[in-house]
């Protein structure tokens, strides 16, 4: 069974004692393909550094992440900017909108993501979507820049009905990670609607540990949990779930 996991922050510093062993735990889960978003420019050096390492495995995005959006913003995307005219890329992220700290940039941060949705269509690139407290807002401006050219993921998707239908109506399809296993994650209330050709699997590590991680630090060798809670809620088999997630994948990032 091979797994994608469309979202770890593998490179982060958390993986610093053992990255090479999350590696290998990852690839002993079924987990073949590692997506990793950018956060900002103190991330990229030790993100490329493991997609070098592992380069049949790992492959990087290239973006701005919205809580790292400050007055100085312009400055970082004009590097992400070069970056992308400089080398192939899997995807412009992680982008998006968080109101969950901060609403005081509220104005910067969605100037910032106007900006990477361009980049995204300009690159023929999809775009991955960081929407904490702030789905409303971030489908505003993708609806806006939607030309029938945009695609992507509003990843680690965790809302209504509603919010699922509106993603998916806008051409994106919903990253599902651990949240999915948690008690009150409220996956069981839209995953059973939703076609497996609209779904990615993700991590997001090192943070949102599925069950029984929870509360730890999580790593892609844990996605086959969020595999079978996916794959339980839609009445299908796990290998059916991680063959149609890796697949549709490969699709929207050129893997």
């Amino acid at each position: 069974m091979h797994i994608t996991d469309s979202h770890a922050h593998l490179y982060s510093e958390q993986f610093k004692a053992d990255r090479e062993q999350a590696l290998d735990r990852a690839r002993a889960a079924g987990v073949g393909t590692i997506v990793m978003p950018n956060i900002d420019h103190s991330s990229i050096a030790a993100m490329l550094e493991l997609e070098a390492l592992a380069p049949e495995t790992c492959f990087a995005m290239m973006g701005l992440h919205p809580c790292s959006v400050g007055k100085n913003f312009e400055k970082q995307l004009y590097e992400v900017e070069e970056w992308l005219n400089k080398r192939p890329f899997a995807a412009v992220g992680e982008a998006g909108l968080d109101l969950y700290w901060d609403k005081t940039l509220l104005a910067e941060q969605q100037e910032a993501l106007r900006i990477q949705l361009q980049l995204a269509k300009q690159h023929q690139l999809p775009i991955v979507l960081h929407t904490r407290d702030a789905f409303a807002e971030t489908a505003a401006l993708v609806a806006e820049a939607q030309d029938g050219t945009l695609r992507g993921v509003f990843h680690c998707f965790s809302g209504s009905p509603e919010e699922a239908e509106q993603a998916i109506s806008l051409g994106f399809l919903l990253g599902i990670g651990g949240v999915a296993t948690f008690k009150n994650g409220g996956a069981d209330k839209v995953l059973p609607g939703i076609g497996l050709e609209h779904l990615l699997l993700e991590t997001d590590c090192p943070y949102l540990a599925p069950v029984p991680y929870r509360g730890k630090r999580n790593e892609p060798a844990y996605l086959p949990y969020v595999l079978h809670r996916v794959a339980e809620l839609l009445g299908k088999d796990m290998e059916e779930v991680a063959a149609a997630t890796t697949r549709n994948a490969a699709a929207l990032f050129n893997l």
